[in-house]
């Protein structure tokens, strides 16, 4: 038996519902972990998503972020926003406990907008608070998966450019060395324990024909805890959706896991 998963930011769901119901039907996922919905969990397409079989536990939040996680069977929501900022508002985060001892966690890590300004510090607290929430996890020996648009390209070999992109916004070393701090507290990237050398990317500006020119960045990860990483058997990163009419400027990533 199989389990397969995927992370996707959508860049509005309202937009790329037909996108997203295509995915649906053609990878058959078990799980989908989705970012930047743009939309308040009232206006998120419940019937759509239940007609395609899924149950939808999701945080939204008018016109900016919002993140779901979309299972075949019904899950349970652990946690709705990240601890330790109650001034925080952003919708970036959900924690969903589902059955056979499986976790899901959608996140939407912030881009940080310039090296140096309020926005990127609120980025580097962000992924300190999401640190400290994830050590926890590896104590329990959950079978976890944190999947994400983590706005951070963790290598040069991630990156289309690297000497153009060095030091600058999704490419500065805290942010790296911030990501860097998850994977040395145990959680492993799928797609490069699977590949890992490979050139492939996972995001591409909308300007200057990046998709089209492969100026891309891979930004979008599936991290897995070392008990779930012991099951995974496949990852890869779709690109056919990208080149989808009105696309979202991010490709999904699938990783696939035995469930014994």
């Amino acid at each position: 038996m199989n389990l397969t998963t995927i992370t996707w930011n959508v860049n509005s769901i309202r937009s790329r519902l037909g996108h997203l119901q295509q995915l649906l039907r053609e990878q058959q996922p078990d799980v989908v972990m989705l970012q930047e919905l743009k939309c308040e969990a009232t206006e998120f397409p419940h019937l759509e998503i239940q007609a395609a079989g899924y149950h939808a536990a999701l945080v939204g939040q008018k016109t900016y972020n919002g993140v779901a996680v979309l299972s075949k069977q019904l899950g349970r929501v652990v946690a709705n926003a990240l601890p330790g900022d109650d001034s925080d508002t952003q919708a970036r985060f959900i924690d969903v406990e589902l059955p056979g001892g499986w976790r899901a966690i959608s996140v939407y890590v912030p881009n940080g907008q310039e090296v140096g300004s309020d926005k990127y510090a609120y980025k580097l607290n962000f992924l300190r608070r999401l640190h400290t929430y994830t050590q926890g996890l590896l104590a329990s020996e959950a079978k976890v998966l944190i999947g994400g648009d983590y706005n951070v390209a963790l290598t040069d070999v991630d990156v289309h450019d690297p000497k153009t992109w060095q030091g600058q916004i999704l490419c500065s070393p805290a942010e790296r060395q911030a990501v860097y701090g998850l994977l040395h507290q145990g959680w492993r990237d799928t797609y490069r324990q699977l590949h890992p050398d490979a050139h492939e990317y996972s995001w591409w500006d909308y300007r200057s024909g990046g998709f089209e020119r492969n100026l891309g960045l891979r930004i979008d990860y599936i991290l897995a805890s070392p008990t779930a990483c012991d099951r995974l058997q496949s990852s890869a990163i779709l690109r056919e959706p990208r080149g989808w009419d009105k696309p979202s400027d991010h490709a999904p990533v699938v990783a696939g896991f035995i469930v014994f």
